[in-house]
């Protein structure tokens, strides 16, 4: 099942991805310190997530559960913006980010591991 998260959405599930079960007060305390939205606007991205089946709410005490896991969302975020700017072309999306003069000697490694785990 693919779920269309927006930006200010997935800020709401980074939360739970990263916190795991908690209280939708203990959201909207961490949302507050973080990007300074009211209580009323985390709420109500909890709320339009809950409608969408990416949070359940489970009682007592309002606790949000994630139903979309972060690599679901990576893959649908990834697989759009191939589809959006690279015209479906993965090996476009990855000669781009080859491209770039600012990899660190880390993330370079990595690639290579990457690629060579795919022969």
């Amino acid at each position: 099942m693919e779920i269309k998260l927006f930006d200010s959405e997935l800020k709401i599930m980074d939360v739970l991805w990263k916190n795991g079960d908690i209280t939708a007060k203990q959201v909207a305390e961490i949302l507050k310190e973080q990007v300074g939205w009211s209580k009323t606007t985390t709420y109500t991205l909890i709320k339009r997530c809950i409608d969408k089946g990416a949070i359940q709410r489970l009682e007592p005490n309002f606790v949000c559960h994630p139903l979309v896991s972060i690599d679901q969302a990576r893959e649908l975020e990834t697989t759009e913006l191939i589809n959006k700017m690279y015209d479906g072309a993965a090996d476009q999306l990855v000669a781009s980010i080859l491209g770039r003069s600012n990899l660190s000697p880390d993330e370079i490694n990595r690639l290579k591991e990457l690629v060579s785990k795919l022969k």
